[in-house]
């Protein structure tokens, strides 16, 4: 196997919480990642590096270990397998790289050694590495020098500058061995104590009366901003759990364009796409159009050579008997952006923005 085509099992999560990494295991058909990466919601989104999203249903979470396994419906049979490793052959000085999206930024990987295999932190052992880990990473895979999983790279603790961790493959494999029997269409808990597998909401474990979790089983709700801009995104036909990028934040493509919905300044709502790259020559007639053109209640402009299409609104318009007339301008503007970067293409040469969806060019 290819070194390059390991890190096509890693994903991105995404979710009105923030966003996190994870992998594919083909073996088992399921997705792996951290559980403070998914804590509160049952069904996120999943993006590949060629930003393709998929709704990713969690089935099983373990607390204490800090695992949750997620089922995608889609068949992701052309990804390559996802070897475990035996940890006892990790020791201090060995390679290994830490792939995922730190900071959700694009797919990273970073190299390190392991500083120690087994490092004991608040009751529990992690591998420790220099490797750079950074929030984002979590959730996704540390491999060694043969694209061996070893660990699930975890960046939850503070003040650790040039530390990394990782939950070793041995907590991964003893979990893998439980799932046979697990009802993967419903939500499910394992047990910190006698690692029973839960289905039902439960305040305690009904096998050893441990206590759960509080509150591990209801799902986090939305803000009613969110909740606004949700109905607007569905109006486009567009899954709003796909589009969710962080906390009242999402991005999406409806066409070719890139929308971006975000809250600023706790006081603004603003809607934008870069639609166009300004042509290198003859800059006059698009500059004009751009200067010239009304596009209420849209607004075009320019950063840099970047062409964009905007709309901005105040926080209280939404809870005002405007709200209708809001929501139907936010669902517009993704219309309104495929037709302007169509255009600005075809009569004054601009390329599409980088951040446009090739395929729907």
């Amino acid at each position: 196997m290819e070194q390059k085509n390991i890190y096509q099992t890693v994903f991105k999560i995404n979710h009105a919480g923030g966003s996190g990494s994870c992998f594919y295991l083909k073996t088992h058909d399921i997705f792996v990642t951290n559980y403070h990466v998914v804590e509160g919601f049952k069904t996120v989104a999943i993006k590949d590096n060629e930003q393709n999203s998929f709704i990713g249903h969690v089935f099983l979470v373990s607390p204490v270990h800090d695992i949750a396994l997620l089922k995608v419906e889609n068949n992701f049979s052309n990804l390559p397998e996802i070897s475990l490793s035996d940890i006892t052959s990790v020791g201090i000085g060995q390679k290994v790289n830490v792939a995922g999206y730190p900071f959700g930024m694009p797919f990273t990987v970073t190299e390190g050694t392991v500083s120690s295999p087994k490092q004991l932190i608040n009751n529990s052992y992690y591998i420790q590495t220099d490797a750079a880990v950074n929030p984002g990473n979590s959730g996704g895979p540390m491999f060694n020098d043969k694209n061996e999983l070893v660990a699930i790279t975890v960046s939850k603790f503070n003040n650790a500058d040039n530390t990394g961790f990782g939950i070793p493959v041995s907590v991964l494999k003893t979990i893998l061995e439980t799932i046979a029997n697990v009802d993967r269409s419903v939500f499910n808990v394992q047990c910190h104590s006698c690692d029973i597998v839960i289905t039902e909401e439960e305040e305690y474990c009904s096998s050893c009366g441990e206590k759960l979790p509080e509150n591990i089983f209801q799902e986090r709700g939305l803000t009613e901003l969110a909740a606004f801009c949700e109905e607007a995104i569905s109006d486009m036909e567009i899954n709003p759990v796909l589009a969710r990028v962080g906390y009242e934040s999402w991005c999406f493509h409806k066409g070719s364009s890139e929308i971006r919905i975000f809250v600023y300044d706790r006081a603004y709502l603003f809607c934008t796409s870069p639609i166009n790259i300004l042509p290198k020559k003859d800059l006059e007639p698009v500059l004009t159009y751009l200067v010239g053109t009304h596009v209420k209640p849209f607004q075009l402009g320019l950063d840099g050579n970047q062409i964009y299409i905007s709309y901005r609104v105040h926080i209280s318009d939404i809870f005002s008997d405007y709200k209708d007339e809001v929501k139907k301008n936010i669902t517009q503007l993704a219309f309104v952006a495929d037709e302007q970067d169509n255009y600005l293409v075809t009569q004054f040469g601009c390329e599409f923005s980088e951040y446009a969806k090739k395929d729907a060019i």
